[in-house]
């Protein structure tokens, strides 16, 4: 599980924000619209590891003479195919004015480092001749930076890869090993390395923090080392341990795997050993340092350099149309969410039947986002990046019956021109209580 902890593409995966097509700001979009971006999911990883929510089947499936991996690129493909021409239909077919080519392509797992070069290259041509690139697209892979699994740079760059996402995740080979991860510290450092020698534009790493067993201090020092490493842009995610099933998200239709026995024993010692003080500590001290680094933290959980904010992750915040495919994807056109049933079986059997026929889109589910609801997603996601919402939002539900409250509780802040609200550094550590407060 090399991309972090929460997708943002979940709610109900770089240039800056001004870089992503659509008029006016991203508050005042309503509607659907053609998406700007694509989401792939890859489901596969050498090892699963104990924490991940992710769908994600490992071992046998994903290397070796029983490995499914090929058999999900031709599924993929037959999906991709199929939501080109739904989109043909309904907006218009690439290059002829109607639709807009996509701004960003993200191939995120599971390891779609797994998939050899060529054919990354070739998901990639596919979705430059159905859905279209643009000049600049952002086209991101995640990858895990053991040297068994993170591919060959030079030849994903070759294939046309501008961004790689490494699944850190830790800086220290004993907090690597309590997490359940194959590779370990000199691995990143020499992933990073290959990536930059490659020629690829921009470098995320991922690290987890509030990893049991880990101090203040090794979280200080791991940050540090990352730091060294001179990468574009840090994600940086609490360990959160959730149970997929008792939310009943693992059902036939779920976007969600179950949680095997093992992971939910791994997880019960986990949640006894967290410390939220330890946790807010952790995150503070990122928030000055990277500061002091020159990152800035325009979301929550994710820092860049200038120019190397994830366009693709922006999408989702701005609540901007992007497309998906994959088992347990999630899709949304402006007004409407969909996903992707979890379960691999049913993707195949879907998609490329035994029996030779054309096969039908895989199965899933849909939700129309309500007006109350959007207008929720559109105060929650924009508090979440650092610019925040523009304050006349703050006179209407949901926020305005906790706005005095939160300004109080110095969880927001008014901008100095008073034309927008942001989360302070204690909103954003209690975020999800008001956040919770305004759905």
């Amino acid at each position: 599980m090399p991309a972090g902890i929460a997708r943002p593409e979940a709610l109900a995966g770089s240039g800056p924000p001004e870089a992503l097509a659509g008029s006016g700001p991203p508050e005042a979009l309503a509607g659907s619209g053609a998406p700007e971006a694509l989401y792939i999911h890859v489901p596969f990883c050498v090892s699963v590891c104990p924490y991940c929510d992710f769908v994600v089947v490992g071992g046998a499936a994903a290397r070796g003479p029983r490995s499914r991996v090929a058999a999900f690129a031709a599924a993929v493909r037959r999906e991709l195919e199929m939501r080109a021409d739904v989109l043909d239909a309904r907006w218009g077919a690439v290059g002829g004015g109607a639709r807009p080519p996509l701004r960003s392509l993200y191939l995120g797992g599971g390891t779609p480092s797994l998939l050899p070069a060529a054919e990354v290259a070739s998901l990639i041509a596919l979705v430059r001749e159905r859905f279209g690139l643009a000049p600049d697209a952002e086209i991101t892979l995640e990858a895990n930076p053991g040297p068994d699994e993170r591919g060959d740079a030079a030849e994903l760059a070759a294939a046309g890869v501008t961004r790689i996402s490494f699944g850190a995740q830790a800086m220290d080979d004993a907090a690597l090993a309590r997490l359940g991860r194959r590779h370990r510290a000199r691995d990143v450092a020499a992933a990073v390395d290959g990536a930059r020698r490659a020629g690829i534009a921009s470098i995320n790493l991922d690290l987890l923090y509030d990893v049991p067993g880990t101090t203040e201090g090794g979280w200080v020092a791991g940050l540090e080392a990352a730091l060294a490493l001179g990468p574009d842009h840090l994600s940086l995610y609490a360990l959160t341990l959730d149970d997929p099933d008792a939310e009943g998200l693992t059902g036939a239709g779920g976007d969600h795997l179950p949680v095997s026995r093992g992971a939910r024993a791994w997880r019960t010692r986990a949640r006894q050993e967290q410390d939220e003080d330890r946790a807010a500590s952790m995150y503070e001290h990122a928030t000055e340092r990277l500061e002091i680094a020159r990152f800035d933290g325009y979301e929550i959980s994710n820092w860049a350099r200038p120019g190397h904010e994830s366009r693709h992750n922006l999408a989702y915040w701005e609540r901007r149309p992007f497309e998906a495919a994959g088992p347990g994807a999630h899709a949304f056109d402006g007004a409407t969410r969909r996903w992707n049933a979890a379960r691999l079986d049913a993707y195949f059997a879907a998609l490329t039947p035994v029996d030779g026929g054309p096969g039908r889109l895989p199965p899933g589910g849909t939700e129309a986002v309500s007006p109350s609801g959007a207008a929720a997603e559109r105060v929650i996601l924009g508090l979440r990046l650092g610019r925040g919402i523009a304050a006349r939002l703050g006179d209407e539900a949901p926020l305005s019956a906790h706005l005095g409250l939160a300004l109080d509780a110095g969880l927001l802040r008014r901008s100095e021109d008073g034309e927008r609200f942001r989360l302070t550094t204690r909103g954003r550590l209690l975020s999800n209580e008001l956040f919770a407060r305004l759905v």
